[in-house]
């Protein structure tokens, strides 16, 4: 197994930064042959998520509707005051698996792997795993 680890600034404190790009560049040398990448965030007021990446208005619509549907302010329990951002972590989840066919992520046209922060702006990590194998294409 192969790892990399990439290193995040917010600027906000909910954000959708595209990663994809970033992996490819520092992380060349991580994707050789076939396998599969683990993306993993070890964060708990983060998260990563896969989605399309061509139009920038889909990251803003998913961090608008997350907003609605875990508001900032509510009667939450935790003392730090973001217990928000650790509610929507739970539901965006902190990994995504990526197959790798010939060095190359095999994302959909429009995919774009996100590194979703939602407490920020904060520095932050992102791991990535590479589990070499084979992955059959299909014909």
């Amino acid at each position: 197994m192969r790892t990399h680890t990439l290193q995040l600034k917010s600027r906000a404190r909910t954000e959708f930064l595209p990663l994809s790009r970033r992996i490819l560049e520092e992380g060349a040398g991580l994707l050789q042959g076939s396998g599969a990448l683990l993306v993993y965030v070890p964060h708990t007021t983060a998260g990563v998520c896969v989605n399309e990446g061509a139009d920038p208005d889909v990251a803003g619509d998913l961090g608008r509707f997350l907003d609605r549907l875990v508001p900032w302010e509510s009667d939450y329990r935790h003392s730090e005051g973001n217990a928000a951002a650790h509610l929507k972590a739970s539901l965006v989840g902190t990994s995504v698996t990526i197959p790798v066919q010939d060095s190359k992520l095999s994302l959909g046209r429009w995919q774009e792997i996100f590194f979703c922060e939602f407490d920020g702006p904060r520095t932050r990590t992102v791991e990535l795993r590479f589990l070499p194998g084979s992955i059959a294409r299909e014909r």
